[in-house]
């Protein structure tokens, strides 16, 4: 009985021959658009900043003064990894300044400065 229905399962074959399994979307880290990075101002409370981005992916005790947010996702069928990162610094418990892929967007009919 197999060996009456292997023809017709090969030739079910080559009418689909771009059929490939599914691949899921790998995505780690915290996920930081420009809008978020656009809402950091300078002397913001790490609770403020907390609240912005998110909980940092990397907070070392040996450099407490810095946090870094790294994003890493390559999607569904695709070779192609995104990835960014975004590190803020502190001062005396305020935002000094922030460093990283992403810059914050230009707001419309806004000059910038």
């Amino acid at each position: 009985m197999l060996i009456l229905a292997l023809p017709f399962l090969t030739a079910a074959c080559d009418l689909a021959p771009n059929l490939t399994p599914y691949r899921m979307e790998i995505q780690q880290g915290n996920y930081i658009t420009q809008e978020m990075v656009a809402q950091l101002k300078l002397g913001l409370t790490r609770d403020q900043v907390r609240f912005v981005l998110g909980t940092p992916l990397v907070s070392d005790i040996f450099h407490e003064e810095r946090w870094d947010y790294v994003f890493l996702r390559q999607r569904a069928n695709s070779r192609e990894i995104e990835y960014r990162r975004i590190a803020v610094f502190f001062e005396d418990g305020k935002l000094k300044r922030v460093e990283g892929d992403i810059v914050a967007a230009a707001v419309p009919g806004k000059p910038e400065q």
